[in-house]
C-alpha cells in the first residue's frame, strides 16, 4: 500500500537539463525534420536538434498549467528541439522516467504555480512537488499497464489518421484530378471503383472559368450551396470551470485539420440559437495567432462530447451548414482541405497580430460541383470511413477513462497492479 512507500521530492529523482534548451524565435527557425517543442507539445519543425534520446518534458508556463486541458507532462522520444517553455529530465536511478510522467499527470501541482495572471512552475517550485516513490520493478510495472493502454489509444488515433487520409485521396483523385473522367476518355476503366460507379462519370471535359471541368458538371460558389454563420464574441468575464456549455474555439482544430477533444472553453454568457453545434456540424477556423495562418480556414467536423451539454461556436469558429439537396457535409469538408481551397483563405485573411479570414472568405469560393449522383456515392464512402473513425473515438474515450481511473488509485498504491489484472478490466478494453 501506498504508505508502504517512500515519498521523496521531484528533484530527488531526476536529472534535469533545462540549462541546454534553447528557444529560437519564429522567424530565425529553419523548417527540418526536428520537432521543436514547447509547453504543450509540438509547436514547429525545425532543421536542427539539441536532444537525442527519451526525454520528459513538462509545461513551465502556460494556463493550461491551471486548466490541464492538455497534460502538462510528456515524452519527447528522438532528435529533437525544445525551447524554454517547457522543463526538459530524465529519471535517476531511483525512478523511471514514464513513472514521473504518469505521477506528475496525477499529482495537484496547483499548489506550486506561481503568477496571477500567467501561471509559473519554475525549476525551483518543480523540484519540491513530492511523488510517491515505489520500488523500481513497481514502478516498470505500472507503466507497463498505463502504457499499454496510452499505446492502444494511440494506434486509434493513427488509425483515424489513415482513414482520414483515405477519405482525402478520395476526394482528390475524383473531384481535383478527375481521375476517373481521365481515365474512360482514354478508353480505360477508373481505377478501385466498381461499374455502378464509374458509369457516374462522363468521359469528357468542357471547359469553364475555373478550366476543364467534367463534362455536364457546373460551378458554384459556397454561399449558393451552404449557409455560414459566424460564432459568438465573448470576454473572460464569461468563461468559467464548471458548466454545462462550452465554446468551440480556435484550439477545437488540429493544425492539418479535425477536430480536438480538448478545446473547449467552458461558458456562461448568451448566445443565438443558430451558433450552437452539434456532433456532426462541419465548422472552419477564422482566425490565427501566427504569421503563417496555418489554422485559418482549416475544416473539422464536430464530434459530440459528454461533458457539456451544450457546444457553442465562439468569433473565431464559422460554422457551414449545407444545403443537402444541393451539397453534402463530407463533400464540403473534402473540398475545404484541398490546396486550393486553403490558398483561397489565406489571399482573403488580413491582420497582424491576430490573423482574420473575411466575413465572406468562405463564401465566395468557387468550385466545380458534380452532380447529385456523384456527390452521393462520394458521401456514402466517406461516411463509411467517418463512421468507423468514430467508432475508434468511442473507443478511445474509454480507453482514456479506464487509464485516468487507474492513474492516480496505482501510483498512490490504493490499488495492486495484480487487482487490475485479474479484474479483467484491460482485457475488456482490448
Amino acid at each position: 500500500m501506498s504508505f508502504e512507500w517512500p515519498v521523496l521530492t521531484f528533484d530527488q529523482l531526476t536529472i534535469n537539463y533545462d540549462k541546454k534548451r534553447k528557444p529560437v524565435r519564429g522567424p530565425d527557425r529553419k523548417s527540418g525534420p526536428y520537432p521543436y517543442y514547447g509547453a504543450s507539445g509540438i509547436v514547429d519543425y525545425v532543421d536542427g536538434y539539441i536532444f537525442d534520446g527519451d526525454y520528459l518534458l513538462i509545461a513551465e508556463d502556460g494556463e493550461n498549467l491551471r486548466t490541464r486541458q492538455t497534460p502538462i507532462a510528456f515524452m519527447a522520444s528522438g532528435k529533437f528541439w525544445v525551447n524554454n517553455h517547457a522543463h526538459i529530465v530524465t529519471g535517476n536511478e531511483r525512478a523511471n522516467t514514464r513513472y514521473l510522467q504518469y505521477s506528475l499527470l496525477a499529482a495537484d501541482i496547483s499548489g506550486y504555480l506561481t503568477g496571477a495572471v500567467m501561471p509559473k512552475l519554475t525549476q525551483g517550485n518543480l523540484n519540491k512537488i513530492e511523488l510517491s516513490c515505489p520500488p523500481r520493478h513497481v514502478q516498470d510495472e505500472i507503466v507497463r499497464v498505463l502504457g499499454a493502454l496510452d499505446a492502444r489509444i494511440s494506434l486509434l488515433r493513427e488509425t483515424n489518421v489513415t482513414l482520414e487520409a483515405i477519405a482525402q485521396a478520395m476526394f482528390k483523385s475524383w473531384f481535383v484530378d478527375f481521375e476517373p473522367v481521365r481515365a474512360k476518355a482514354e478508353g480505360l476503366e477508373p481505377e478501385s471503383m466498381d461499374a455502378a460507379t464509374a458509369a457516374l462519370f462522363p468521359n469528357s471535359f468542357e471547359e469553364s472559368d475555373l478550366g476543364p471541368m467534367p463534362s455536364g458538371w457546373s460551378t458554384c460558389r459556397i454561399a449558393d450551396v451552404a449557409e455560414i454563420v459566424k460564432g459568438k464574441s465573448y470576454s473572460s468575464k464569461d468563461l468559467t470551470d464548471l458548466h454545462h456549455t462550452a465554446l468551440v474555439t480556435l484550439k477545437s482544430f488540429e493544425r492539418g485539420g479535425g477536430f480536438r477533444l480538448d478545446g473547449f472553453k467552458p461558458y456562461t454568457g448568451n448566445y443565438k440559437s443558430s451558433q450552437v453545434v452539434s456532433s456532426g456540424d462541419l465548422i472552419v477556423a477564422y482566425t490565427d495567432v501566427t504569421q503563417a495562418a496555418e489554422l485559418i480556414g482549416k475544416p473539422a467536423i464536430v464530434v459530440g462530447v459528454e461533458e457539456y451539454q451544450t457546444l457553442v461556436a465562439s468569433l473565431d469558429v464559422g460554422i457551414v451548414r449545407p444545403d443537402v439537396t444541393k451539397v453534402s457535409r463530407q463533400y464540403l469538408y473534402g473540398l475545404f482541405k484541398t490546396e486550393t481551397f486553403q490558398s483561397h483563405t489565406f489571399a482573403h485573411t488580413s491582420g497582424t497580430t491576430v490573423l482574420h479570414l473575411a466575413k465572406d472568405g468562405v463564401g465566395v469560393y468557387q468550385f466545380v460541383c458534380p452532380p447529385s449522383e456523384v456527390m452521393k456515392a462520394f458521401s456514402s464512402l466517406a461516411e463509411t470511413l467517418s463512421e468507423r473513425r468514430q467508432n475508434n473515438i468511442d473507443q478511445m474515450r474509454t480507453l482514456t477513462h479506464l487509464r485516468d481511473t487507474l492513474l492516480p488509485r496505482l501510483i498512490s498504491g490504493q490499488l495492486h497492479l495484480s487487482e487490475v489484472e485479474n479484474s479483467g478490466m484491460l482485457s475488456e478494453a482490448s
